[in-house]
């Protein structure tokens, strides 16, 4: 057998399972909490629940993540710089450092002002570097000629040997604004994704294993370690990515829909043809919109570690919290302290200031995993905090301040990873109503009493609501996914109508993760579809890791040059090339696209014999007899089995 182990690291929980690649065949699997900051412990804990006999012969490991898009959703990414080249900058674009200078190039890749400002970036890198865990560089159509993007990065590395990602290394297309947030995205998240991929290797070596090492990326391809290192923000939605292909493989469907219920998201996906299908316009993540292929997908920070909150009526995330069930059953004192705790006033409460709210301190002491320096007001509430989780009202009492002088500063403490949050989720709602039992069900019920005595509503009754709250929530994204056309207020607003006509959808929808069967009954109630729930559903994402494909996709530009000139210019990831008529150019441009995939698949050992090609070419306009823009996108597929 040629065995293959499969890992997804998760908001909540690190699953692990081996599969036999000669036949698709999963052999058996196990979950284990995700601990964070220390990865290494919930990923060896994932792998020592299987058989070690088995462990001794993997050949082929692969690994899937959603920490890259909850560290985006939840706003959490790391600090990193920004350096915007022949544009300003814009408004809403989420960095504290970020610097605009002079330079860019024209839509024909020439020169339209020259880049002088290089002491100006010395200066900005030496401020910076001690803040930010990476730096982002993008140019005025940097995509079209990089050449000033590649000279910052120069410089930028003539000064720090930090991380420097330029927009033209992960996107060919247009569009400033987007290229820049996708290489500050990918910036950002280079510490997380370094974290994760360190320590699989840790617990590789640990455990003795020898094998190939590949991630997956959020169009569903696989990729070696090395270049998801690179690029880890095409890793984004690595995790969704590898449920849907998971989710296909487990029920043996080419084409379905699926609905992926994680600890901190909930994600609604489509395969067709076996063939993920693929974003048009990029993937949005955390209402950032990027140029990084992606699988097109229905994402909403909706998840089994949500936070429940209230104040007057009751609201769910979009944080994420330790649910109180899952704290209790590690701090047992949790209980009294629950029982005994006071409800702040109604007025105040929000997300942070809540009866049911407690803080710990999430252990981040490394340098390499510092957001920043702390502010004086930020250090002050961290020398509190210790190894007991504290309430608001302890916190209050040990500072000597009101709540309200110290919630802003607990959001930061948080949004920074140096402090956790504990509260009432749907979890806990769960194990209220005997539907989920894996921790401590008393904290959970202790929470709901709390919770609904505000609310008039007894503990039962309570988390009833909050189940019911999460399901339209999950009908409401999928019918949004499937209804593009309509907006998602319009979709509520038919939900609420007692004759309702349940919306019909005509691909069979696969649930995979932990607590799904809990909400089967109430789905097949909201919507007509055929609902399946398939064997290791629990660990869908590591079984998808496993069965990716290699796949390459290629994208070269044919337009004419400069207003007057009888020339063709080529645009490729190796730059420009020019030539005298269109019939060089076009010939140029099929055989390096088929030259590249069969690069990139040589990489992998894999012959071309072995590869699925095809290519596209989309003709647009007219310039006498020649196309005014050609553009050929080249895809290389290859299997997974073929890499032994």
């Amino acid at each position: 057998m040629y065995l293959g182990l499969g890992i997804d690291t998760g908001g909540t929980y690190t699953d692990a399972a081996i599969m036999d690649m000669s036949n698709g065949n999963v052999i058996e699997s196990n979950k284990a909490l995700t601990t964070y900051p220390d990865l290494i412990r919930g990923i060896k804990n994932s792998i020592e629940g299987l058989d070690p006999g088995y462990l001794k012969r993997i050949k082929f490991v692969s690994v899937s993540t959603t920490l890259a898009t909850n560290t985006t959703l939840e706003g959490k990414g790391y600090p990193a710089g920004l350096i915007l080249i022949g544009h300003t900058i814009p408004k809403k674009l989420a960095s504290r450092y970020v610097i605009s200078i002079g330079g860019g190039h024209d839509s024909d890749g020439n020169e339209i002002a020259p880049l002088e400002d290089l002491e100006t970036i010395r200066e900005f890198v030496r401020q910076v570097k001690n803040k930010v865990a990476a730096f982002a560089v993008s140019g005025y159509f940097g995509v079209r000629n990089p050449e000033h993007e590649l000279k910052v990065k120069e410089v930028i590395q003539e000064i720090t040997d930090m991380p420097v990602v330029c927009g033209h290394e992960l996107s060919m297309s247009l569009g400033a604004y987007e290229r820049a947030v996708t290489a500050l995205l990918n910036a950002e998240l280079i510490p997380v994704s370094k974290q994760f991929i360190k320590s699989v290797q840790t617990v590789m070596e640990e455990k003795k294993i020898k094998a190939t090492l590949m991630m997956m990326k959020c169009d569903g391809s696989l990729v070696r370690i090395e270049e998801a290192l690179q690029k880890p923000v095409e890793s984004i939605f690595s995790g969704p990515a590898a449920s849907l292909v998971g989710a296909a493989h487990l029920t043996c469907l080419d084409t379905c829909a699926t609905v992926d219920v994680g600890g901190t998201s909930t994600d609604i996906a489509m395969i067709s043809g076996g063939i993920p299908d693929i974003s048009d316009s990029g993937a949005r993540v955390g209402g950032w919109k990027t140029m990084v292929k992606a699988i097109r997908m229905e994402t909403s920070a909706l998840g089994g570690d949500s936070l429940v909150w209230i104040r007057r009526k009751t609201y769910l995330g979009p944080s994420r919290v330790i649910p109180l069930c899952l704290a209790a059953s590690e701090f047992p004192g949790l209980l009294k302290k629950l029982e005994k705790n006071d409800a702040p006033n109604e007025r105040i409460m929000d997300e942070i200031i809540q009866p049911t709210s407690f803080f710990i301190r999430s252990g981040i002491n490394s340098p390499e995993l510092l957001s920043g320096d702390l502010e004086e007001d930020e250090r002050a509430i961290i020398e509190h905090l210790g190894t007991e989780p504290l309430s608001i009202s302890e916190l209050s009492e040990r500072t000597g301040k009101h709540p309200l002088m110290f919630a802003g500063t607990l959001k930061s403490l948080i949004r920074k990873r140096h402090v956790s949050q504990i509260g009432f989720t749907p979890t806990d709602a769960l194990h209220v109503l005997g539907e989920y039992a894996r921790w401590d069900g008393r904290a959970s019920f202790i929470g709901a009493k709390v919770l609904g005595k505000t609310l008039k509503k007894g503990a039962e009754d309570f988390s009833a609501q909050v189940k019911a709250e999460v399901v339209r929530k999950l009908t409401l994204e999928l019918i949004s996914f499937f209804a593009e056309d309509l907006k998602k207020e319009d979709i509520e607003k038919l939900l609420v109508k007692e004759n309702f006509l349940k919306f019909r959808i005509k691909v069979p929808v696969v649930l995979v993760g932990a607590p799904v069967r809990a909400y089967l009954k109430e789905l097949n109630e909201a919507v007509d579809a055929d609902i399946r729930i398939p064997a290791f559903h629990e660990v869908g994402n590591a079984v998808g890791a496993l069965v990716g494909k290699v796949i390459h996709r290629t994208e070269v530009l044919i337009r004419p040059s400069a207003a007057g000139k009888a020339e063709y210019s080529v645009f490729s990831r190796l730059g420009k090339e020019v030539f005298e008529d269109y019939g060089e150019a076009l010939d140029y441009g099929l055989k390096l696209s088929h030259r590249l995939i069969l690069e990139y698949m040589d990489g992998y050992g894999l012959e071309m014999e072995n590869v699925e090609f095809d290519l596209k070419q989309n003709d647009v306009g007219s310039r006498g007899k020649n196309p005014m823009e050609t553009r050929l996108v080249g895809v290389g597929v290859g299997t997974t089995g073929k890499l032994a």
